[in-house]
């Protein structure tokens, strides 16, 4: 049986608590050993057995910690990944991966000097509305795509707590936030755009930051994506639209495993990750005598466990990991212009 991974958190917010160490925990191939509190020391209460640290420092000089997760502010993901692959560490790095392309394109060259794996984490390619949005168009029973319309719709008519979210600095704005989960679906379904045009604004008072932004994507055979992510829309609208030639898939955006951990749920346990009743999403295809056939789509059973089993397979058995450097950097190319 291969040795578990032994992993280092350095930070324990929501992202720690919720994200990462519930997976890492279950996780057989993975050992969390070691966490970064710097004021609060909330980790052992939910992992007895997991050290706390102090100080970055603590971390980067543990000798049995293998892999380091960087799911600090995004602002810090390139200085924190840099010192923890020069310590000889791999690590799986929040998205965005950095806040530029030159800052991602030299942690991956840094990477394959050192031998060292640099993992971008996207958890919502694991999520159970893009993984059945995934099924059906891999189906072919829409026909060629020719448009989709993907959502990330919140209502926050306020500045939140979080300055490093707030504040104008390098990967701030509800773009870096939550338009790189829909940007990184869409180039893992479709590839590499052909151009991009971008919209952003800001309407909450006071606020530094964009909390609107509109991308409209043009992909090869004249495919054509449109990503809206907002932080003033009172009555969410589907986050998933499709139409194709032969019909038009439309999906709820849904995914219960944050809910669920939050409620205290863990991976494994019975009805993680399942969609409840209603949330299925609705197909309609055209027939060849111009009738139309509705049925609903059930929602896939949620899995962000997937990102850490790539993980393991990448570190211990060479398997290329799923989100790939060129992803990466076209996704922070059109981030960032």
């Amino acid at each position: 049986m291969d040795k578990p991974i032994a992993t280092g958190l350095l930070a324990y917010g929501m992202s720690g608590k919720i994200f990462h160490a519930p997976f890492l925990d279950k996780h057989p191939g993975f050992k969390l050993l070691g966490v970064l509190e710097r004021s609060k020391k909330n980790a052992q209460a939910d992992y007895p057995e997991i050290n706390s640290y102090d100080t970055v420092e603590e971390l980067l000089n543990h000798p049995e910690i293998e892999l380091l997760v960087i799911n600090t502010p995004n602002n810090t993901h390139y200085d924190l990944a840099k010192r923890a692959l020069t310590a000889g560490k791999h690590v799986l790095i929040e998205k965005p991966a950095a806040t530029s392309v030159d800052e991602a394109r030299e942690l991956f060259e840094l990477g394959k000097q050192l031998d060292k794996q640099v993992m971008i984490y996207h958890n919502r390619r694991f999520a159970s509305d893009f993984l059945a949005t995934k099924r059906v168009i891999e189906s072919g029973k829409l026909g060629t795509v020719i448009e989709m319309h993907l959502r990330f719709d919140r209502y926050r008519n306020v500045i939140g707590p979080k300055a490093f979210k707030e504040t104008a600095i390098p990967g701030s704005g509800i773009l870096y936030d939550l338009g790189s989960h829909l940007l990184d679906q869409a180039i893992s379904l479709f590839g590499k755009p052909l151009s991009f045009q971008k919209t952003l604004g800001r309407y909450r008072p006071g606020t530094q930051v964009d909390d609107y932004a509109h991308l409209h994507l043009v992909f090869p055979d004249r495919l054509n994506v449109f990503i809206t992510v907002s932080m003033l829309v009172a009555d969410p609208q589907p986050g998933i639209v499709i139409h194709g030639t032969n019909g038009s898939f439309i999906k709820s955006f849904c995914d219960t495993q944050e809910e669920q951990l939050i409620a205290g749920l863990k991976p494994g346990d019975q009805g993680f990750g399942e969609e409840p009743t209603g949330k299925e999403g609705r197909l309609t295809i055209v027939n060849s005598d111009g009738t139309k056939t509705t049925e609903e789509i059930p929602s896939e059973k949620g899995r962000y466990m997937g990102v850490f089993e790539a993980v393991f397979q990448t570190l211990k058995h060479g398997k290329e990991f799923p989100v790939r450097e060129e992803d990466i950097l076209e996704q922070l190319g059109i981030l960032g212009k």
